[in-house]
């Protein structure tokens, strides 16, 4: 099941998650989305619990959508300690959609198996800093 996340708790649930999470903007009336969302949720259960799965609507959280310059939808941000370390958007083929499965899973995969601290590294800005900058 796919967690569903909003402008308001997407601070707690995403940039404060102790587990990396995986972000899906989709809309309603996305095509593409609606095709794609049964594969992320066998994603979600490739990786055994060691990542999370969230949904944005996008139409319902423009402000936040907006602050990720969504460029079209859907688009997939994979978040590690509050910070974005994949991004997927514009997807093109099954084969990009597939590469950026194998990243997810080998990511999510390698991170449990390490200790898991909170860290900050000074030339990444936290997204909740950059939420409105032209960062993102």
């Amino acid at each position: 099941m796919m967690l569903s996340v909003n402008e308001e708790s997407f601070p707690k649930l995403v940039l404060e998650s102790s587990r990396p999470v995986l972000v899906y903007f989709w809309a309603p009336w996305c095509g593409l989305c609606r095709l794609i969302q049964p594969t992320l949720l066998s994603w979600q259960n490739d990786c055994q619990g060691a990542i999370e799965l969230v949904g944005v609507n996008a139409d319902n959280n423009f402000k936040l959508a907006n602050s990720f310059r969504l460029r079209s939808l859907p688009t997939l941000i994979l978040f590690d300690q509050g910070v974005p370390v994949h991004r997927l958007e514009e997807i093109h083929s099954r084969e990009e959609l597939q590469q950026t499965r194998l990243f997810v899973t080998l990511y999510a995969k390698s991170t449990d198996k390490m200790p898991r601290q909170h860290t900050s590294n000074p030339k990444i800005p936290k997204v909740s800093q950059a939420i409105g900058s032209p960062f993102y």
